[in-house]
């Protein structure tokens, strides 16, 4: 039970429903949907397009997606909505031009984005109501306006130059040369345009046509070798989630283009480490065994469609017990590190029905505001997933034709004795992996409730630094700089949580939110 006489949030309760999201208006559409009879799905899809309006530095409609359904509570299956680079981009062509990376905001770094196929192809397959009332509120909110909301408004004063870098993102996101402040009204008629349009005529609206053909050619202008066909042949593809044992229970994620398998493998290492210690110790041991899992993951993650990946190989006791000599229960040590951006920006939502099917959902542009390219036309703002290919021929994550890059972006669920018991997602691009085992070691390790958990102080080992937020106690941070990490106290939140507990012998829903974002969970 959580202290109520500090600041805090207690759990949503519910047992017809619970939405939990990062933003009010997602959360509440996501509950007027199950309201009314539509289930977790139509429910999931109705807030995600909602964020897309509301959560501009965090999602778009021209961004990625990955999902976890599980129906009625059982085994969840996968679908992996993220897009694929160019059919003419080849790493030759970077090494040629000496570009030993992708710039965020180049038009390189825009793969086709994949999340509205997925929405598509969702509700075909899961849904129950028609897109023209799942959007609904999205329009609403896109052509009558919204109200921006403080942890909005705090990302948007943050991005200001990357806004400005397109003359058309700045007129749009930049009224007058300025980031709207909290409570400001704004309105993004084009986007409302294109959603309409989507919910009209489905998947080829976006895909097809004159949306595809105005994003083509602002792309092209800028150097960009996309192409509609490109745009028309993007599909989201059903995949078979990869899990591992955790504490008796299965830990499920989405399988490689997707970071999962990392978070796996830490699972797989937590086994044999204490995680369950002092702050200082479980700090020191989660970023050592964040090193050691991240290492891998650069060196080797990649598309499986375009190159071998052995999952069972990094899954298996064999990779843990080369690992686990490298790992010092006392001691940084300065494992390689990778060269990417540590905290992108998503939104991550669960929601669970009446009928126990629960929905783990991450929709992401990458970077705050993606690539900063904006289609006027379309009210479309472009992610920049490319940015996360390698330039260098023959790396597993090189770009080239049709490819999908390393994905950060990682819906979770955890299953036990066959029944889903927690949705769960931890937003924040490279630190969700470490994240995921963040949250669950203190649900299952430390006893804290879920919304506990995703409150406690976050850290996370990035780019030889031990990065923690200002919640840790001074005496914890010298105790993990005397066990050699270089400490780096972070001037924004690390991540954001959501989740949903379900309890079967009850029939009770408990969700949680996080407090580092605006939103919160609902139940019915």
């Amino acid at each position: 039970m959580r202290d109520f006489f500090t600041p805090g949030r207690s759990l949503a309760i519910g047992s017809a429903g619970m939405a939990a999201t990062s933003h009010p208006l997602s959360t509440l559409a996501a509950v007027e949907i199950l309201k009314s009879g539509g289930n977790a799905m139509d429910a999931a899809i109705a807030a995600v397009a909602v964020q897309c309006v509301v959560e501009p530095a965090m999602t778009g409609i021209g961004g990625d997606c990955f999902v976890l359904y599980s129906r009625n509570g059982g085994v969840p299956v996968a679908l992996n909505g993220s897009g694929r680079a160019p059919e003419g981009a080849r790493a030759e062509w970077f090494a040629e031009q000496g570009l030993s990376e992708i710039a965020a905001t180049s038009p390189h770094s825009v793969t086709v984005p994949g999340a509205v196929d997925a929405w598509c192809t969702l509700n075909a397959e899961h849904g129950t109501k028609g897109l023209d009332e799942l959007f609904a509120p999205a329009i609403r909110c896109a052509e009558d306006g919204y109200r921006v909301a403080p942890r909005v408004a705090f990302d948007w004063r943050r991005n200001i130059a990357k806004l400005s870098h397109d003359p058309d993102a700045k007129a749009a996101f930049l009224p007058g040369g300025e980031a709207p402040r909290t409570g400001d009204l704004m309105r993004l008629p084009a986007l409302a345009k294109t959603l309409r349009r989507i919910a009209r005529e489905g998947r080829s609206a976006f895909y097809e046509g004159e949306v595809a053909a105005e994003i083509v050619a602002k792309l092209k202008a800028l150097g960009g070798h996309h192409t509609e066909a490109d745009f028309a042949r993007q599909r989201s593809k059903p995949v078979e989630p990869i899990r591992t044992a955790f504490r008796g229970m299965d830990v499920y994620e989405c399988p490689p283009n997707g970071q999962g398998l990392i978070a796996l493998m830490m699972l797989n290492l937590a086994d044999h480490v204490d995680l369950a210690g002092g702050t200082a110790d479980r700090t020191h041991v989660l970023a050592e065994i964040t090193k050691a899992a991240y290492h891998a993951r650069d060196a080797h993650l990649c598309d499986p469609d375009h190159g071998e990946l052995p999952v069972a190989h990094f899954l298996s006791e064999e990779w843990v017990r080369r690992v686990l000599p490298h790992i010092d229960a006392r001691r940084a040590k300065a494992l390689p590190t990778w060269d990417e951006v540590a905290h992108k920006d998503t939104v991550y939502l669960t929601v669970v029905d009446r009928d126990l099917n629960a929905v783990s959902f991450i929709n992401s542009l990458f970077g705050a505001f993606g690539s900063g390219i904006f289609a006027p036309g379309s009210g479309v703002l472009l992610h920049h997933r490319g940015s996360a290919f390698r330039t260098l021929p023959g790396h597993p994550n090189a770009i080239g034709p049709g490819k999908r890059p390393l994905h950060t972006i990682i819906p979770g669920m955890v299953m036990k004795d066959g029944r889903a018991i927690m949705p769960f997602g931890v937003m924040g691009g490279q630190y969700q992996a470490t994240g995921h085992v963040d949250f669950l070691s203190k649900v299952f390790d430390l006893g804290l409730d879920i919304q506990e958990a995703s409150d406690a102080p976050r850290s996370f080992a990035t780019e030889g630094r031990l990065q923690l937020e200002p919640s840790f106690a001074p005496e914890v941070v010298e105790e993990l700089r005397s066990r050699g990490h270089e400490i780096e106290i972070v001037d924004s939140p690390i991540g954001g949580c959501q989740a949903i507990m379900i309890d079967h012998e009850r029939g009770a829903l408990f969700g949680a939110s996080d407090h580092r974002k605006d939103g919160f969970a609902l139940g019915i």
